[in-house]
């Protein structure tokens, strides 16, 4: 008996000793820089704007200031008909409604719907009465909405599948002439995997009632933030890559969404996950099959617009109009780095301005917002960017509890 209780011993120390080896190889490779996402921030951001030694670092002619704070985790922006902000704050269950003071910040939120399932996706729709939508993790329903900034008579129009790796659920209502068409964005349960439930990885459309949901664009594993190109109405949208591949690859990506106008292919396009990432990349560490031709190929597969630092985890993106604003940020996007959690080196937290023209075509970055990230930690986390005329700009971050304005001097 001695013997075998010194056997089992023995067995568990081995296993507990190859148990520890394997999560500090892992935990190196890809926790060792999860600090800044989950650390709470050594200061706080409301205390420090515009302060000597203020940490975030604008273009010249720039300032920020707080709009509104103490929000808990604002996410999803979005003007009501009656020029007020409503924000989700998805860990609450809510969304509030902020009004305007005189001197351009925030009045106290006003809770428009609560006891929510994760809200994240809000918009409007107005005829002869304006409802709101709000996607929660597990549907999309309609509100009835007026000038005492409550939602209610709540309607379902729309089941989705809950639970997974990512319950953010994205909504925004297609351009003219399709502007009664929902685009809904629903991310992969996992890192990588082949889904089981044909409403995932995808961002699917369906009528403002929520009839004939299909598949508007699929191979997307999490394209949490989407938007309209002000010149030719094409949607844009961020994506996530997979992770726990290394500091450098997959590369996150801003893709062009739009129908799959291919003679030999009517099906709707495909942007690659699980088995492509990029510029048509072969993910061959996951997807380990033999094909008769190349996996990852047009008009089969469709390649990324542009390529984003891996891990930096895009989120908000935004086009800058051409009212009020200097010729040069024409056509241009900001888009929100939310931040690695599975980078050695943490990576993201920052607004970056990319250069497009008329058309789109990219012709380089740079960053517009930075200083967030403060070695181990950071002060916040972007997330949504509402871009105005006249040179103002609304950011929320989820982690500081509060919406940045930034303002053209």
């Amino acid at each position: 008996m001695a013997k075998n209780k010194k056997i089992i011993f023995l067995f568990l120390l081995v296993a507990i000793t190859i148990g520890a080896v394997w999560f500090f190889f892992f935990y190196q490779k890809n926790l060792r820089g999860v600090g800044p996402a989950i650390i709470p921030p050594k200061d706080d951001i409301t205390k420090l704007i515009n302060t000597t030694g203020m940490p975030l670092k604008l273009p010249e002619g720039f300032a920020i200031s707080i709009f509104a704070k103490d929000l808990g985790s604002p996410r999803v922006m979005a003007y009501d008909p009656y020029g007020n902000l409503l924000v989700s704050i998805p860990s609450e269950g809510k969304v509030v409604a902020l009004g305007f003071k005189e001197n351009g910040t925030a009045k106290d939120p006003v809770t428009v719907a609560e006891g929510l399932n994760y809200p994240h996706g809000l918009a409007f729709r107005c005829t002869d009465n304006c409802k709101l939508y709000i996607a929660e993790s597990d549907q999309v329903a309609t509100y009835d909405y007026s000038t005492d900034l409550k939602a209610i008579n709540k309607q379902k129009i729309i089941d989705l599948p809950d639970g997974g790796n990512h319950k953010s659920r994205t909504i925004m209502f297609m351009p003219s002439p399709n502007e009664n068409k929902l685009l809904i964005s629903v991310g992969s349960s996992c890192n990588v995997c082949n889904e089981n439930d044909d409403r995932r990885a995808k961002i699917l459309i369906a009528n403002y009632d929520g009839a004939d949901l299909k598949t508007f664009a699929k191979g997307l594993r999490n394209s949490v933030f989407m938007a309209i190109h002000p010149v030719d109405g094409k949607i844009w949208a961020t994506d996530m890559g997979r992770d726990l591949l290394g500091d450098n690859i997959p590369p996150d990506e801003i893709n062009i969404i739009e129908k799959n106008n291919s003679s030999t292919n009517s099906e709707p396009r495909n942007y690659g996950w699980p088995i492509c990432y990029g510029k048509n990349i072969h993910d061959n560490n996951f997807d380990k099959n033999i094909y008769i031709r190349n996996p990852c190929m047009e008009p089969f597969e469709t390649p990324s617009h542009i390529d984003i630092p891996a891990h930096s985890a895009p989120l908000g993106l935004a086009f800058v109009p051409e009212e009020g604003w200097p010729e040069d940020y024409w056509y241009n996007a900001l888009v929100a780095y939310h931040g690695s959690w599975n980078r050695s080196v943490p990576t993201g937290y920052k607004i970056v301005r990319y250069k497009l023209d008329a058309k789109g075509k990219y012709l380089g970055e740079e960053d517009f917002i930075t200083g967030w990230l403060q070695n181990d930690s950071a002060l916040g986390r972007p997330v949504d960017i509402l871009i105005q005329p006249g040179g103002t700009i609304l950011i929320s971050d989820d982690k500081a509890g509060v919406i940045y304005k930034v303002t053209r001097k």
